[in-house]
């Protein structure tokens, strides 16, 4: 399923306060049977966005096409219909506590008519899905905070949607929970070829998880790619900021290691391949230049290899222009001072 947003606006009109401009002229592309994420601050507007995508509400201009049909102006009737195949996975899973589990999966399917005997079987495959086939009668207030999001994907499930939406749907749990359920959406996502819209604030989550970003401030999109191009050549200040919100400790996890606070003045990028190169002692043999390595490691960014070294080049300026050029030509990318060279 194929999304365009055309110039999208949203304004929040406050009596007694400023007007806030939640969108402000949003046209992005989403493209079908992929895991697409939105990232932005607290207030930067990702929140109303996927609101207006969901045709949770209306924009005040613009256009929502899925597929090819606008489906931002149907009438009430289509409208319900068109929502009931979508899924929503929300933060605080918002899941009904006077219910079982297998209730609430049951809900979505309950109240669009199915019958009962279908209810239960397909209740019982979102229960296998997500692993949880022994907690079908398990009161909510039982389960772990990974039990509940497990189950409130599974109720997102229930009516075979075409888009999935998860709006922070990881935010309330631990870094290991965390994973759990992001390899969970991403097998979904392969086995019912779904669009998945992924909103979140967590930087990881979009490397982990997704295949293209969309970068939102103050109500715009200021950067959007492939994961790889963002992480490896960020355009925006912004987008820079989220890179760097990735903790220390979350980066040491991912067999990246800072032995040294200092220097670091170049940030280099070594991809696929090129991990397992010998260019920096090349580089060390043909200018005359030395080198000191600050930080170091590889990750992974969509199955694909990523070396990141922090370094300082000592030698005259001229030697150290032909050793980037060098490192350029050789598929290295280089960084300096938070502008790319």
């Amino acid at each position: 399923m194929v999304i365009e947003l055309k110039n999208l606006e949203k304004v929040y009109k406050g009596e007694n306060s400023p007007a806030v401009h939640a969108v402000n002229n949003v046209t992005l592309h989403i493209p079908s049977n992929q895991i697409f994420g939105i990232i932005g601050k607290s207030g930067a507007g990702k929140s109303t966005l996927v609101r207006l995508i969901s045709l949770l509400e209306k924009p005040d201009s613009g256009e929502i096409w899925y597929d090819g049909s606008r489906v931002d102006n149907l009438d009430s009737k289509q409208l319900i219909a068109r929502r009931r195949r979508l899924g929503m996975i929300f933060q605080n899973f918002n899941l009904f506590s006077s219910r079982t589990a297998e209730q609430n999966i049951a809900y979505p399917l309950e109240i669009s008519g199915t019958p009962k005997a279908e209810i239960k079987k397909r209740t019982a495959e979102l229960l296998e899905l997500v692993g949880l086939s022994d907690r079908a009668n398990s009161p909510i207030s039982k389960l772990s905070g990974g039990q509940k999001q497990r189950i409130a994907i599974a109720r997102a499930l229930a009516n075979n949607p075409d888009i999935l939406f998860c709006d922070e749907a990881t935010s309330a749990l631990d870094p290991q929970t965390t994973h759990q359920i992001l390899n969970l959406i991403r097998e979904i996502q392969q086995r019912m070829n779904l669009t998945v819209v992924m909103i979140t604030h967590q930087m990881e989550v979009v490397r982990d998880v997704c295949s293209q970003v969309a970068v939102i401030h103050e109500g715009r999109v200021v950067e959007q790619g492939s994961v790889e191009d963002i992480f490896i050549r960020p355009k925006t200040a912004v987008t820079k900021d989220f890179l760097l919100r990735i903790s220390d400790s979350q980066e040491e996890e991912n067999g990246f290691v800072r032995w040294s606070r200092d220097g670091g003045q170049y940030e280099l990028h070594f991809i696929g391949d090129k991990t397992d190169s010998t260019t920096l002692s090349q580089l060390a043999k043909k200018f005359n230049l030395d080198f000191n390595v600050r930080a170091g490691g590889i990750q992974s960014i969509q199955g694909k290899k990523v070396g990141k070294m922090l370094v300082d080049f000592i030698g005259e300026s001229s030697e150290i222009e032909k050793a980037i050029d060098y490192l350029r030509k050789n598929g290295v990318e280089v960084e300096k001072n938070g502008s790319n060279t």
